[in-house]
């Protein structure tokens, strides 16, 4: 039995876009939340995209 389901990259739209990587061109990403540290004392959550080819990484901000 399989506990831990390996994630399949996607496509991505980001307001109405599709998302290619400017490195290798790729369409299929990786999606990440992450916790970033924004000042002292400031915490915010950010959308991250990460090229299934290349790594190359997209930062949202919210």
């Amino acid at each position: 039995m399989k506990l831990f389901k390996k994630r399949e990259p996607q496509t991505v739209e980001v307001k109405g876009n599709p998302l290619v990587c400017p490195i290798c061109s790729n369409n299929l990403f990786w999606t990440r939340d992450v916790f970033v540290r924004k000042g002292l004392f400031r915490r915010e959550w950010s959308k991250t995209f990460v090229c299934s080819e290349c790594t190359y990484t997209f930062w949202f901000w919210s």
